[in-house]
């Protein structure tokens, strides 16, 4: 069953180009991942420096094995130096 993740970023101003860096670089290795069929990220026009990603996938496990992935892991922990809260999942079924 085909799920849909939502990731939701709070980024500090400054730091909008390092983030889109390391966006681009998570899409790249997502793409690579079993069970990824696709991607779409968003910024908030009414809200400076907040930003959404929706992700598909096959199912909840091939979304599992990447989110606990250390290729993930590192990316996100870069990405979380430049955020002002903590990166936010959810994760949605049929």
């Amino acid at each position: 069953m085909a799920v849909k993740v939502l990731i939701k970023r709070k980024i500090k101003n400054e730091n909008l180009d390092a983030l889109d860096f390391l966006l681009k670089k998570l899409r790249a290795a997502t793409v690579n991942q079993k069970g990824y069929i696709s991607g779409e990220t968003y910024r908030r026009f009414d809200e400076e420096g907040q930003s959404l990603v929706i992700g598909a996938w096959q199912n909840v496990d091939d979304w599992r094995k990447w989110f606990n992935s250390e290729e993930r892991t590192e990316i996100q922990n870069q990405i979380d130096l430049l955020t002002d809260e903590p990166t936010e999942y959810e994760v949605y079924i049929p």
